[in-house]
């Protein structure tokens, strides 16, 4: 008897993996990574149906096997690591510096992830003053501002509370997370920061801490991460699935 293809299984996840794609809602990874395994799925379907009647379907499907286990098995040893390094508190660390990364901006407004970071920025520079803070982020597509200015106005409402304003850099000129670390690392230096001995606190999001440090690193900086955690689970939940994707490509390639 020939079993099954299980074309509801495949079916509800194609249709979901279109709507979160189609539909604005900051979650357009996990539709793609829902239409992927929508395909992987039919494909390991119809190769198991053909290694009942074929020696070359068996090798093709046992093959199949251990290349979806060795690729799963990396993401999640990925996926470990960047929730740990995510989860680590590095608050009682003496630092010499501080750079927020930056993140999108709607019009002049932040976004949530941009929001969340200036949130931890405001909180931890409390605990940590009189050290240079450089607030790194250019200006793309959709921003009236650069991402430095939205949150140095931001963090500036917030410091008319207390007496020891700090001296905000901004770093206007990044488009990634490269460019973050190289630019900002011109402007602590251009400020008297020894950059090659500094201990330098990152503000950014928990689930960018890892692949953060990672290219902090390539650039010859030593960091440790201060993470700003979003407001809704979901959303975490997709970028720390989006994330061991962007680590691989980040080893890779970038």
């Amino acid at each position: 008897m020939r079993e099954k293809i299980p074309y509801w299984t495949i079916v509800l996840l194609t249709l979901a993996g279109l709507a979160l794609v189609v539909i604005p809602n900051g979650m357009r990874f996990t539709g793609f990574l829902f239409l992927g395994s929508a395909a992987l799925w039919l494909s390991g379907a119809f190769l198991r149906r053909w290694a009942r009647d074929s020696r070359m379907g068996r090798l093709f499907w046992r093959a199949f096997l251990m290349g979806t286990a060795l690729v799963l098995a990396l993401l999640m040893g990925i996926e470990a690591a960047v929730v740990f390094r995510g989860e680590t508190d590095n608050s009682g660390v003496p630092v010499d510096a501080v750079i927020v990364l930056g993140a999108g901006v709607n019009g002049e407004t932040p976004s949530a992830a941009l929001q969340s970071r200036i949130d931890a920025a405001a909180e931890y520079l409390q605990y940590h003053p009189g050290v240079p803070v450089v607030l790194s982020g250019g200006q793309g597509p959709g921003e009236s501002v650069t991402e430095a200015e939205a949150m140095r106005r931001a963090l500036s409402v917030r410091w008319e509370l207390y007496e020891d304003s700090p001296i905000w850099l901004l770093e206007e000129r990044s488009t990634n997370t490269a460019e973050n670390f190289r630019y900002s690392k011109e402007l602590l230096a251009a400020n008297g920061v020894n950059t090659e001995t500094a201990v330098i606190a990152v503000v950014t999001n928990d689930f960018h801490c890892f692949r953060a440090h990672m290219i902090a690193r390539r650039e010859g900086l030593h960091v440790v991460g201060v993470s700003a955690e979003l407001p809704w689970w979901w959303l975490t939940a997709n970028y720390y699935v989006r994330e061991a994707f962007a680590v691989v490509k980040t080893a890779l390639f970038d």
